[in-house]
């Protein structure tokens, strides 16, 4: 299985070292969060993005506040206030969140801090193994289509569910890099996924792995589906309610219609941390508006090398940035998690202790 070339996230002492992604993919390029403060900025501003490793920067940045701010009750209820809103349709984060919340809150003030640093670290080791099962059990699927093919088997995906997401080796992607790991013949086709073009990250990912890719835009994924050019789509997901309903990075939803109508499976790979059962569906989901700035403007780099954002539209333009979509779970044929695949309806079965 794939292990990060560069950690996502990683403690420094006292700091907090991340992969700066808004500079991705013309600059790879660290930032060290040191305060509260940097950690929300660094989740709300998607320096930090994926859900899962959302919810482990989150962890990391409780024990950034109690480290600097001091072991009271009012510090820890105050971060975990202020982490809790700066993204609210990833469950990882108020998963993450609430998992401190139980590890330190009735522990003596003179240990919260060394928990802190402790549980940050077990939840980022938590994702760690949880990427690498995910992994092994989409390698199942893909292994069973390559087995009735001549030439490699075709996955989409959309936005990026690959380590630059997690602490691990990815969701979406881990399969596509335990397939690449067990020599059976792959392409990835990858949506640019607009208007934050997270999909250029997954491209860059997959050139830096060898994985051969095709990036098209987001608006080409129904002609490749309807044309028989793809085998399986396999995204991630940010919240997956109690029926199954799944949501995810907005276009999601537009792919999900086109691969039933083509007769294309499609997959959500996702994490126990992504499971919300107090979510009974996908009508119950927040879903994120980023506000009209990001459709408006591009980021891109210039001959020199520079980063350089353009206006796509003019300021006075009228835009809206839904952040996310939701995909019904009759559109899903299964949902791949660390503990196994199951049909949306049924995940339940594995995971009975999360059921109320």
């Amino acid at each position: 299985m794939l292990k990060q070339p560069i950690p996502t996230l990683h403690r420094d002492g006292d700091t907090v070292v991340i992969l700066d992604q808004t500079l991705l993919p013309f600059r790879t390029q660290t930032a060290v969060l040191r305060t509260l403060a940097d950690a929300a900025h660094a989740i709300h501003s998607m320096q930090v993005r994926g859900a899962p490793l959302i919810g482990a920067t989150a962890a990391f940045g409780v024990a950034l506040a109690l480290r600097h701010e001091g072991s009271t009750d009012e510090t820890l209820t105050r971060a975990l206030e202020v982490l809790g809103t700066t993204r609210p349709t990833a469950v990882n984060l108020q998963w993450a969140l609430a998992r401190m919340q139980r590890t330190l809150r009735h522990l003596p003030r003179t240990q919260r801090l060394a928990a802190a640093w402790a549980e940050a670290a077990a939840i980022r080791a938590d994702d760690v193994a949880t990427c690498a099962a995910i992994g092994g059990h989409g390698l199942a699927l893909i292994r069973e289509l390559a087995a009735r093919r001549d030439g490699p088997v075709r996955l989409m995906t959309h936005c990026n569910a690959g380590w630059l997401a997690t602490c691990g080796a990815g969701t979406a992607l881990a399969p596509v890099y335990a397939a690449q790991a067990e020599g059976i013949a792959i392409e990835v086709v990858v949506s640019e996924t607009r208007p934050r073009n997270q999909g250029l990250l997954t491209a860059w990912e997959l050139r830096a792995a060898a994985v051969p890719h095709l990036l098209i835009a987001d608006n080409a994924a129904g002609l490749l589906l309807m044309r028989g050019e793809v085998d399986l789509v396999i995204t991630g997901a940010d919240r997956i309610a109690a029926n199954g309903d799944t949501a995810n990075k907005v276009g999601t939803y537009l792919k999900a219609l086109a691969a039933h109508a083509a007769g294309v499976p499609f997959y959500i790979a996702a994490p126990h941390s992504t499971l919300d059962f107090a979510c009974p569906t996908g009508a119950d989901i927040p879903i994120e508006d980023r506000g009209a700035s990001e459709v408006c403007r591009i980021r891109g780099s210039t001959e020199a090398g520079d980063i350089a954002e353009l206006e796509l539209a003019p300021p006075a333009t009228c835009a809206a940035n839904p952040a996310f979509d939701v995909t019904p779970a009759a559109l899903i044929r299964a949902i791949i998690t660390e503990r196994g695949i199951v049909a949306p309806g049924e995940l339940a079965r594995l995971y009975p202790e999360e059921v109320r």
